[in-house]
């Protein structure tokens, strides 16, 4: 009983992974939702993804909006779009909430990172240590 119901989770993750995401963007450009669409609905008649296609059929069933694709893995718009994110269509990049003041934009990934490597000895890159970031420091502190 339990291997099946693995499989069936197992079944239900793999259609969702099949999925399309779309963001929905207000007008100062925060996500207001995030959309799934059946990859079907985006396809045009030679089987190839079309966003354009999604942002048609976003518009039908949720009305006037903007509406940008986003994948779960991101592997468009540098970062999955969630709720609260903002678009930045310069760098055609989802950017979540930045975490810390101090924290600076990684260009290359629209990531928020700490102005401060991480200590090389800090699990976060391999190590046994766990810190935590200290802001009113500006540093990592060991938690």
């Amino acid at each position: 009983m339990v291997v099946i119901q693995l499989l069936n989770l197992l079944d239900q993750e793999l259609t969702y992974l099949k999925m399309a995401h779309f963001a929905k963007i207000n007008s100062d450009n925060i996500v207001t939702e995030v959309i799934v669409v059946n990859n079907d609905v985006i396809k045009d008649s030679n089987g190839t993804e079309q966003e354009s296609l999604g942002v048609i059929f976003c518009t039908q069933i949720y009305g006037i909006g903007t509406y940008k694709q986003t994948s779960y893995n991101s592997n468009m718009r540098k970062n999955m779009a969630t709720v609260g994110s903002t678009y930045d269509s310069t760098r055609d990049a989802f950017i979540r909430p930045k975490i810390y003041s101090s924290w600076v934009l990684d260009e290359s990934t629209c990531r928020w990172k700490p102005p401060i490597d991480h200590p090389s000895d800090s699990e976060a890159i391999g190590g046994n240590v766990l810190y935590q970031w200290d802001e009113p420091n500006i540093n990592w502190k060991v938690s």
